[in-house]
């Protein structure tokens, strides 16, 4: 049987709600959050073109055939150079009146960095929750401030669905420069290669830095390391690690604060002074630290636990997968090959990839 486009439309919001339907009743999870999350992403499905039709056609405006024609050139390099798992992600294209995809909410306890966590069907639990709309977002933290915790809420350009759907690009992402869209395409694609359920920390991590590292070797790969590519990419790094080591430094300060017998009171009214110097002691120095301007908004955030402990999460300080890298002589590839090794086994992944490693060096003849 032949279907129409709008045919096929429907299919898929039957295959997909019907899907998310049965996951509600297996596990007993609430269906109007599931549903309406489910039902507003496929709106944005609804309005997906093929890559490769608009590609095709003589009319396409010149910035979105480049930015198409460069999508495709990263996902074959994710594929065919780093050996990240093939599937058709990113190969359809969406317009949105918008400058992100969705906003996420997080939080945490306020005298420590322990995380409030969602459990979900397929991920397990996880350390976020993800909205489509603001006003469900405010209505979920509001809901999450009344049981005294740290909230933050973030936008975010994308998520992966794991290789379970088609993740599509979206039209605002033909504004960010060459390295953020390579860093973007190939951390999605991270997830969709390995995701262990209930391992955010390490599932993040994992994406966050083969995302960074593809992308570095996709740009000088391309461009070359003369490039003003390769140039821009170093000065955002730069500042990146620079803004890094700051958030660590005030990571540790309330750590610190945390461990002490002070009481709660008193460790809530420290925490806000110490936050409040850090910042004020971050914008005097900035000029002296950083080349770009990209990181100055931070002295005048509401910085709290919950924002803070993002950067726990997706740059932890015992740097597990640089210290990998290093030890695979900085090979992507080869660090990929190891990692993928460990999908579908039991255990604590970081374990699982080190028994790997060991595995690997006794094969080598002596």
């Amino acid at each position: 049987m032949r279907f129409s486009k709008m045919s096929h439309l429907r299919l898929l919001q039957t295959t997909i709600l019907t899907t998310m339907g049965a996951l509600v009743l297996a596990l007993g999870l609430s269906s109007c959050y599931i549903l309406k999350q489910g039902t507003i992403l496929l709106s944005f499905h609804s309005k997906a073109e093929s890559v490769e039709e608009l590609i095709r056609k003589q009319d396409l405006d010149p910035q979105t055939r480049i930015f198409l024609e460069r999508v495709q050139d990263i996902r074959s390099f994710a594929t065919d150079t780093l050996g990240l798992e093939t599937n058709s992600n990113y190969t359809r294209y969406v317009e949105l009146e918008q400058n992100h995809l969705a906003y996420v909410v997080s939080a945490t306890d306020k005298i420590s960095f322990t995380p409030h966590e969602w459990k979900f069907p397929i991920v397990g639990k996880v350390p976020y929750k993800g909205f489509f709309q603001l006003e469900d977002a405010k209505t979920e933290a509001e809901r999450l401030r009344d049981l005294d915790l740290d909230v933050w809420i973030r936008t975010v350009d994308a998520f992966s669905t794991l290789g379970y759907f088609s993740d599509p690009l979206y039209s605002f992402m033909k504004s960010y420069k060459i390295h953020q869209l390579a860093e973007l395409i190939i951390h999605e694609q991270a997830h969709a290669t390995l995701y262990v359920k209930g391992q955010s920390q390490f599932n993040e991590e994992f994406a966050t830095f083969v995302g960074r590292e593809g992308a570095r070797l996709y740009i000088r790969l391309r461009f070359g390391e003369s490039s003003p590519e390769y140039a821009t990419l170093e000065a955002w790094e730069k500042d990146q690690k620079t803004f890094l080591q700051e958030v660590q430094q005030l990571i540790r300060i309330l750590e610190d604060l945390y461990a002490t017998p002070l009481t709660r009171e008193e460790k809530l009214r420290r925490k806000a002074i110490l936050i409040q110097e850090f910042q004020q002691k971050f914008l005097a120095s900035y000029e002296q630290l950083f080349q770009t301007e990209s990181f100055k908004g931070f002295s005048k955030l509401p910085v709290n636990n919950a924002y803070l402990y993002l950067y726990r999460l997706y740059y932890p300080e015992n740097q597990f997968f640089q210290r990998l890298y290093l030890d695979l002589e900085k090979d992507l590839p080869r660090l990929l090959q190891v990692t993928k090794r460990i999908k579908g086994k039991k255990g604590d992944p970081y374990t699982l990839i080190e028994e790997e490693m060991r595995n690997q060096r006794s094969r080598i003849p002596r």
